[in-house]
């Protein structure tokens, strides 16, 4: 059976991407002391925010037979993006990690982690319910 509901695909989108940015997050921390190393940051939420396009704000004219459908471009092909923290401020070895602000960055994106779980269960919860109650 294959749902195609596209808050279960955003939510299970979103809590992979914040593992991700967790686990960038982290090692930001660990290299706090490692000369040379650059902070990293990635973003999804953009990329995220066109694949749901639930009001089609996003989405492309294509009246003529010449233009690509590109659209919002759904949850398949979604990648976020990597780079390097412009906003970080150089020590005298060249490291960009502010431990602090990794530390307050870490702590929000596990409360947006941990509410994106509860709002997953929700859903599952109700499609359960939805499936095994009688009409």
């Amino acid at each position: 059976m294959k749902i195609e509901d596209k808050t279960l695909q955003a939510l299970a989108t979103s809590l992979n991407f914040r593992q991700m940015r967790q686990e960038l997050i982290t090692s930001n921390i660990a290299n706090a002391e490692t000369p040379g190393y650059k902070s990293k940051r990635v973003d999804f939420e953009e990329a995220l925010a066109r694949a749901l396009d639930v009001d089609e704000s996003q989405k492309l004219n294509t009246d003529d037979g010449r233009h690509f459908n590109v659209g919002g471009g759904g949850f398949n092909n979604l990648q976020p993006e990597i780079y390097d923290d412009p906003n970080g401020i150089i020590s005298e070895d060249g490291n960009t990690v502010d431990r602090e602000k990794e530390m307050a960055l870490m702590a929000r994106n596990k409360i947006l982690y941990d509410a994106s779980v509860q709002l997953l269960n929700k859903k599952l919860g109700l499609m359960k319910y939805a499936i095994s109650s009688e009409r």
